[in-house]
């Protein structure tokens, strides 16, 4: 069974949440409510998240404040943000959210179509990413005496066999990341999507050095590129 991904939901306004979430239903992911700028950042310590819908206008801490102390933590620095807020000041305020490390700032009321789409885009990133760690992490067993690497394929027996079958992992996770960059260039998605996507396949690339490298007769086994 995949494992779904989870979206962190924050707004100090109930009926707020209320209509995200009927907005991101349609994705079937899990979606976690947080109705301050303090409770998203405890969800944060335990919870890996796909992306974060935040809203800029809350009591006490508010958005920007709240997207400051998740860019500071190594743990949650790389989770893409998009501000929602019901105000427009200006370039200078959007300049704000962006500084403040949104991927995006969706003026409210916002089409939930595009914002639905938005969302989809780091989603599917997201699970790519743990596709990749596993191939990873399945490789870095292999690297370290094969045993519990083969336990972890399953019958694969031989050495050859076990790269046969990281092989063909890694190559179905390609073919989806090379169909999703597609997707963003077909799309004129943001930018930040498209970075996202391009430093995904640039891990990939590196996997597929390294894989390609334990072949017979390729000489030593490489170095596993970091997955940071």
């Amino acid at each position: 069974m995949v494992q779904k991904a989870k979206i962190l939901l924050v707004d100090d306004r109930p009926e707020n949440l209320l209509a995200l979430e009927a907005i991101l239903s349609a994705l079937d992911q899990t979606l976690v409510r947080a109705s301050s700028g303090e409770e998203a950042l405890k969800a944060l310590l335990t919870d890996d998240f796909a992306v974060i819908l935040l809203d800029v206008q809350m009591p006490g801490m508010d958005g920007f404040e709240t997207a400051a102390h998740i860019k500071r933590r190594e743990r949650t620095r790389d989770i893409p943000i998009i501000f929602l807020t019901a105000i427009n000041h200006g370039p200078h305020h959007t300049f704000r959210g962006y500084a403040a490390g949104a991927v995006d700032y969706i003026s409210k009321p916002f089409d939930p179509w595009v914002l639905r789409a938005k969302v989809s885009v780091f989603v599917e990133l997201y699970m790519k990413n743990c596709q990749l760690r596993e191939q990873a992490a399945l490789l870095r067993l292999q690297l370290e005496g094969g045993g519990a690497g083969k336990a972890a394929i399953g019958d694969a027996k031989e050495p050859a066999g076990l790269l046969a079958e990281l092989s063909a992992r890694l190559a179905a996770v390609e073919e989806q990341a090379e169909a999703l960059s597609k997707q963003l260039d077909d799309e004129s998605a943001d930018a930040a999507a498209v970075a996202t996507a391009a430093h995904l396949e640039r891990k990939l690339t590196g996997l597929r050095r390294a894989l390609d490298a334990l072949e017979p007769g390729t000489g030593s086994a490489p170095s596993v590129p970091s997955q940071n």
